[in-house]
């Protein structure tokens, strides 16, 4: 009965892992570090030009830096048209005062 062993590439005691066979191995072992080397580059390429067109979207006019500027402009007219509603009503207000006061020449505004 035997037990089974893991076997490595470079055994020496391996029978079958003669000069020709090492080098076949070592050959084959660098064209996978190769095609994987090279998956790793396109990859990261393909992210680099992610975050490249990321930042490109962000910083042009895109549709959503266009809607943000828009809803941005909208608030600060909405505030400015608010300001203007409460100095006219405080107007109003002085009006009816005195025309209720007696000030007639007041009540025609």
């Amino acid at each position: 009965m035997s037990i089974p062993a893991p076997l490595f590439a470079d055994d020496p005691r391996d029978a079958a892992m003669t000069p020709e066979a090492i080098a076949k191995d070592a050959a084959t072992i660098r064209r996978l570090n190769r095609e994987q080397l090279d998956y790793v580059r396109r990859r990261d390429a393909g992210y680099a030009q992610a975050w490249r067109d990321h930042e490109a979207a962000r910083d042009s006019g895109s549709r959503y830096a266009r809607d943000r500027r828009a809803y941005e402009e909208g608030q600060a007219d909405y505030a400015a048209q608010r300001r203007q509603y409460e100095r006219d009503m405080r107007a109003w207000r002085k009006d009816v005062a005195a025309c209720n006061a007696g000030n007639y020449n007041r009540c025609a505004r």
